[in-house]
């Protein structure tokens, strides 16, 4: 079993590249493996250990930087001997979440609210709920009242805000995801737009999770996370979705007995969303990985770039990006 956290800060980094060294060589020190992007906004993080206390020492050092003192941590695991991920990627971005357009929360974050007051907020009539995650990971869980707005990129975000929300009849909004990033940046928008009284799940769906316990647990489903593990349940503990390797999206037991569902390069969502030369594609990559696991090596190289990709648009749909 591995321990994950998950982190990210928004503060103005001025050299991405000299972090990136620095971090790099901080991760290898304390054998971290998963995927950090750096921007000059900030930084965003998933990281795994098989010993927990390695992350917690990694954590305090990394914390010495004034910049990423008391960063609020998620803490998760993996099942059994999963990996989580295959190695360590440290890498520069325009951005650390990909929304298209330049903010910087850490200026004005806006109001935040704790899990232990989320459910009363979600239950007030007044308030509208919305999930700003994307179409595939609201599929497999969700919070009760919560809008989705069918996005297949969280670049789709503003277009949804435009098309189907308005300050006059909208007038308090509360905002979750994932672990509160994409809510960073959702609500720069929606105050732009004029929206007045947005609120944000502090620490998103992980840290209720983390602190609610199950009998106030309003959390219906599972938790997509942009790894191996591919969702957590309401413990944190890994899931039991897989994902298709072709399109990205979470699939489960009963998605793989649908006749479209060939392993590595293609599921019933995504059958008519690749071409025949795409598929071969995917065939031989799943040769060479096969390969790759006869000889005792990994073939890491394309699966590790979608996960980068996944962490950086904290979306899913590489086609898309």
């Amino acid at each position: 079993m591995a321990s994950v956290v998950t982190f990210y800060r928004f503060v103005v980094i001025p050299e991405p590249d000299a972090l990136r060294l620095t971090l790099t060589s901080l991760c290898e020190q304390y054998g971290l493996v998963g995927t950090a992007l750096i921007a000059s906004e900030g930084l965003n993080a998933t990281l795994a250990a098989t010993a927990r206390s390695d992350l917690e020492a990694f954590i305090v050092e990394l914390g010495e930087d004034v910049r990423f003192k008391d960063l609020n941590c998620k803490w998760s695991s993996s099942a059994g001997d999963n990996a989580v991920f295959d190695r360590l990627r440290v890498r520069t971005r325009p951005e650390i979440v990909s929304f298209g357009k330049e903010y910087q929360p850490s200026r004005a974050p806006g109001p935040r609210i704790g899990p232990d007051e989320w459910n009363a907020v979600i239950e007030s009539r007044d308030v509208t709920v919305i999930d700003t995650r994307n179409k595939y990971e609201t599929e497999i869980g969700r919070f009760p009242n919560a809008i989705s707005p069918g996005t297949e990129s969280f670049r789709d975000f503003p277009e949804f805000v435009d098309r189907e929300l308005d300050p006059s009849t909208h007038s308090k909004l509360a905002l979750y995801c994932t672990g509160g990033i994409r809510c960073e940046k959702a609500f720069q928008y929606l105050n732009e737009r004029g929206f007045e009284q947005i609120y944000q799940l502090d620490g998103g769906i992980l840290s209720y999770l983390a602190n609610v316990d199950a009998a106030h647990n309003r959390w219906s489903g599972e938790c997509f996370v942009f790894d191996q593990r591919v969702a957590l349940d309401s413990r944190l503990r890994q899931g039991s979705y897989d994902q298709c390797h072709a399109c990205r999206r979470p699939i489960s037991a009963s998605d793989k007995r649908s006749e479209h569902y060939r392993f590595g390069i293609s599921c019933a969502r995504c059958i008519d969303e690749t071409s025949p030369e795409q598929k071969e594609g995917f065939r031989e990559r799943e040769r060479q990985e096969k390969l790759a696991r006869i000889q005792g090596r990994r073939h890491v190289g394309a699966r590790q770039q979608v996960a980068t990709k996944l962490l950086s648009d904290s979306s899913g749909r590489t086609s898309k990006h």
